[in-house]
């Protein structure tokens, strides 16, 4: 176990008492500075401990010396009364085994006769939780402000009376939002944290705990500025396990930065471009020299003036999301791109002085052909050429282009939860095509995934029970990632192709289905029909009422999920 610096801005002591409260130690399963650059994982911290009846330590995992990292404290993971890992990237499942293995925690749950609890939350657990089910508890399935603190707190109450772990979890395996294994009724509806008042709204958008040098985002405050994404691309699970969308207000956003005081604030979402005082909070931010950066953007949503802004901030990086090589595979994304919109924002960012621009694009999807990716070579020349017009007199400000090659992996709860994956040569032989496209470019770079690593995190995403038994191989070796997970492939039983290289019949079942986040399967499997013939669909619709009626989510009944709202 490594002793880590303090939590930063923490006041806890070195020790905590425990007496009369429930133990929960709060893992991130990955380095500190991941945790104090990860909003879910704070969101929880700050939500838990300020009550009363919880004693919350946070844990952090150092993957390179496979060690613990505790910022106070002392005592192990097995003394804890709940154990709470939370689950944002597949890879995480391999660190969860690792730690309760390190811990002396039985990494089965049938074999663990007694306290602690071990307890799983994040993205992850509400997409499929199957792959790591063996060695969880419970499940919180959802948002954390819809009730995660409740439920603690009746563990809360059986451990001080010591209960057993039996019957404090049958005490919440009906609760809204709890997953326990072999328990709850199925499927299991994720929790929602919704405004009280304004469907559309995000009520009480979350913020860093932390404002560091110790974190990946340096020294800077990050805000979620929106929850969820009304754009439905077909590849993206946020767009679909997060619904409804949700916008900040603008008046909540500035009081955290008042409050918080920062020199430097990220703005976080998957839409940003989409909130209407986008603008004016930057100007705001502007007057007050805070800088800013933000996640990608939409080139339609980039007009002059909001270039002007971050420009003024000092902004010299933009990030657009073109996703798709051609026109008609964006439209099998669903991704609104307009070819002469994203030319005419290269040919602004050069003319206004921005020097790096960095283009998402995905590989490996449906359907994919050379010809896509020739009209893709084409394209970039045209990039190339309004940068340059931007520029003026044959010369450009926007000195580099970064293409960030992805590997698709085709996610549970989107429409291409019943598509086949690209297999790893495939991954290969298209990122080296790119490559030597654009070898004689000045100025573009490309960067790539591991096509590899992104088969494993396929398997894992898409898999069920039986893949726990591949985790548990990989967790028992040591090596490189790729080997590591190269090696327990070679001695499981189970057939990766079979998760990963057949196109699913519409009416498989899957093993995320003990969950339900609000989407009827028809739509989905509609929308991967459509996605089959490159047809779009409009975005989900943003024109919430105060009072949440006849508008949004209720007025548009196209995904289900307004049934599922009202129940």
């Amino acid at each position: 176990m490594k002793r880590g610096r303090r939590l930063p801005g923490s006041r806890a002591t070195p020790e905590q008492e425990w007496g009369g409260r429930l133990p929960i130690a709060l893992v991130f399963p990955q380095k500190p500075a991941l945790a104090y650059s990860s909003l879910g994982w704070q969101a929880v911290l700050e939500l838990l401990r300020s009550r009363p009846t919880l004693a919350v330590e946070p844990v952090f995992w150092d993957p390179d010396r496979h060690e613990l990292v505790r910022p106070f404290g002392k005592r192990g993971l097995d003394a804890f009364g709940v154990v709470a890992f939370s689950l944002t990237y597949e890879f995480d499942y391999l660190h969860l085994f690792r730690i309760l293995t390190a811990s002396g925690i039985a990494p089965d749950a049938v074999r663990r006769p007694s306290w602690p609890l071990v307890m799983a939350g994040g993205a992850l657990a509400f997409m499929n939780p199957a792959p790591i089910a063996p060695s969880v508890d419970l499940f919180w399935v959802g948002e954390a402000e819809a009730g995660l603190a409740g439920c603690l707190e009746v563990l809360a109450e059986a451990y001080v009376r010591n209960g057993s772990r039996d019957d404090a979890l049958d005490l919440v395996r009906a609760i809204p939002g709890v997953y326990v294994p072999r328990k709850s009724t199925l499927p299991v509806h994720r929790a929602v944290h919704l405004h009280s008042s304004h469907l559309g709204g995000l009520e009480a958008p979350v913020s860093s705990c932390f404002i560091t040098p110790d974190a990946v985002f340096r020294d800077t405050l990050l805000l979620e500025v929106n929850r969820g994404c009304p754009h439905g691309c077909r590849f993206c699970a946020a767009g679909y396990v997060y619904r409804p969308p949700r916008l900040a207000s603008l008046d909540d956003l500035q009081e955290i930065v008042l409050r918080k005081r920062p020199r430097k604030v990220g703005l976080v979402g998957t839409a940003l471009t989409d909130w209407p005082d986008l603008g004016r909070f930057l100007a705001w931010l502007g007057e007050r020299k805070v800088d800013v950066s933000l996640s990608s953007l939409r080139a339609e949503g980039l007009t002059e003036e909001l270039l002007d802004t971050l420009r003024g901030l000092g902004t010299r990086t933009i990030t657009l999301a073109l996703e798709g090589a051609s026109r008609t595979l964006r439209d099998s994304m669903n991704k609104h791109v307009r070819e002469e919109a994203f030319l005419r924002t290269v040919e602004r960012l050069s003319r206004k002085g921005f020097n790096h621009l960095k283009i998402y694009l995905l590989l490996g999807w449906p359907g994919e052909i050379d010809a896509d990716w020739e009209e893709f070579g084409l394209f970039l020349r045209e990039v190339d050429r309004a940068r340059i017009s931007g520029g003026g007199q044959g010369k450009t400000n926007l000195k580099l282009i970064t293409l960030g090659l992805g590997c698709l992996v085709p996610k549970p709860w989107t429409p291409l939860q019943w598509a086949a994956m690209a297999d790893e040569q495939a991954f290969k032989d298209r990122i080296s095509q790119i490559r030597k496209a654009t070898k004689s470019m000045a100025g573009v770079q490309v960067r790539s995934d591991a096509p590899g690593l992104a088969r494993i995190q396929g398997l894992l995403a898409r898999g069920d029970e039986r893949v726990h038994e591949l985790i548990r191989l990989a967790a028992g070796l040591k090596g490189r990632e790729m080997e590591v997970w190269t090696a327990a492939l070679a001695q499981w039983p189970g057939d990766p192709a079979w998760y990963l290289d057949r196109e699913r019949s519409r009416d498989e079942i899957f093993p995320w289905e003990v969950i339900d986040p609000g989407l009827d399967r028809e739509y989905l499997w509609r929308e991967w029909e459509k996605a089959g013939t490159r047809r779009t669909s409009p975005p989900c619709p943003m024109d919430f009422a105060p009072d949440g009626l006849q508008a949004g989510c209720l007025k548009c009944r196209r995904c289900g999920l307004q049934k599922w709202l009202q129940t």
